[in-house]
């Protein structure tokens, strides 16, 4: 019985756990819209208040993926099925200081959404560094 129980109790804590995790964690630092993620990222689309019309580069460009941007969207995917790998580095140049990014979509293989938080890069420490930015976030969940 307490075998069971032990088994049961690890069993919940691990599925909570799990269902906390973001996928892809992303922050501002300037101009560059830098992630850490989990999964291999497939493509990714956003919303912005004008500022990221230039946007470009960065992994999503190294990786060969199609970037298009408009006054208030980016997206961009690979045609060719190409993708940024798990790992963290800069998703991507917004091309200008940007306060508002919502409306998070990101792709993982076979279309598989992933879960996505736009950190203010302050750490545990309640500090923060020159990332820091107010920035309005809205889930698609």
């Amino acid at each position: 019985m307490f075998s069971y129980l032990k088994a049961a109790t690890v069993a919940i804590f691990t599925l909570i756990s799990f269902s906390f995790a973001q996928d892809v964690t992303l922050t501002i630092d300037g101009t560059s819209l830098n992630y850490e993620s989990t999964e291999d990222i497939y493509g990714f689309q956003f919303d912005h208040d004008g500022c990221a019309q230039g946007a470009s580069g960065g992994d999503a460009a190294a990786a060969g993926f199609t970037i298009s941007t408009s006054t208030g969207v980016v997206l961009a995917f690979s045609f060719s099925g190409s993708f940024i790998s798990a790992g963290s580095g800069t998703l991507i140049d917004l091309g200008g200081d940007c306060s508002t990014l919502s409306g998070f979509v990101f792709a993982g293989e076979n279309a598989a959404p992933l879960d996505v938080e736009l950190s203010d890069g302050g750490g545990d420490d309640g500090g923060g560094s020159d990332a820091d930015h107010v920035v309005e976030v809205s889930s698609n969940d």
